[in-house]
């Protein structure tokens, strides 16, 4: 283990071509949503030529894991468990015991183990819950006061929180799934761990408190509703964010397309859907137009409660 891991700057992250690498790099060391002592700080584990590493992967991604080269999967959760595998496998040379592992009582599903790893440095088996998120921050004029929701406004950081620390990393705990360990011949996990990077959005037009659950350090952007996007004169160098491209910084070689983030914006209207947009700035030194902020851009409805 390395005490003073090696960091990566987000200008360096931002310049690998291969997109799995440049997501890869970020989920290394990215702040969490989630502080708490379950928190898995991968940092903490990184290998001293992790740069050399990615660097070679980057340039030749078919000599790597299987992922970098895959089309990443839609569901962004599920690609980012391929990310996470990859790192605890081919980063930090963990061994995964098992991943999706479900268990089951009386012809039921209780849930399942996103996974189990067996940590070298200890020689004992743990239970990671992994999960990745974006929150936007929004003040209620009455008494639930101030709450981060997802694009989907279903999803919350306080329940989403509450769910991976008290119900999610505490299943290992349940009977059934010591029985399921145990006919699988696995050791059962000696801890559990909550692994929950991402970014949280403030409004534009408001000041906020950070939320006392997430990292000091945590990635932030802003929010702002369809209507006042469009009335802002400073767009033209915006761009969208497809997943899976949430992860990480986005870089390109080419300008941003001065009309494009209007068609966006007629998107966000027909489909009320958040988008995600990214702010770019020209670096001369390395020839790419480079993300300086990001932000989502939500329908005039939303949250909706």
């Amino acid at each position: 283990m390395t005490p003073t891991a090696p960091r990566l700057p987000a200008d360096v992250i931002a310049r690998f071509q291969t997109p799995a690498v440049r997501h890869l790099a970020w989920l290394c060391q990215t702040s969490q949503l989630i502080n708490s002592p379950l928190s898995f700080r991968p940092e903490h584990w990184l290998p001293d030529d992790l740069l050399k590493t990615l660097e070679h992967w980057d340039e030749h991604p078919e000599t790597g894991p299987d992922v970098l080269c895959e089309t990443p999967h839609y569901r962004l959760g599920l690609y980012t468990e391929q990310l996470y595998d990859c790192l605890l496998r081919d980063l930090l040379g963990w061994t995964v015991v098992a991943r999706n592992l479900p268990i089951r009582a009386h012809g039921k599903t209780l849930g399942e183990l996103d996974f189990v790893v067996r940590n070298p440095h200890t020689g004992n088996n743990e239970h990671h819950e992994i999960a990745v998120k974006f929150y936007l921050g929004y003040r209620h004029r009455n008494a639930a006061g101030i709450r981060w929701y997802g694009p989907n406004a279903r999803d919350r950081l306080d329940l989403k929180s509450e769910r991976m620390l008290h119900l999610q990393s505490q299943r290992c705990r349940l009977p059934e799934t010591l029985d399921t360990l145990a006919a699988a011949g696995i050791e059962a996990p000696s801890v559990s761990r909550v692994f929950m990077p991402g970014y949280l959005f403030y409004p534009v037009d408001a000041a906020l408190p950070a939320p006392a659950t997430a990292d000091a350090s945590h990635l932030r952007g802003h929010w702002l509703s369809l209507t006042d996007a469009g009335n802002r004169q400073d767009t033209t160098n915006w761009v969208v964010l497809r997943k899976p491209h949430w992860l990480g910084p986005w870089s390109q070689v080419q300008a941003p397309e001065v009309n494009a983030v209007q068609s966006v914006f007629r998107e966000i209207a027909t489909s009320d859907t958040p988008r995600l947009m990214a702010t770019l700035a020209f670096d001369r030194a390395a020839g790419l137009w480079r993300e300086v902020d990001r932000c989502f851009v939500v329908p005039d409805s939303w949250p909706g409660c």
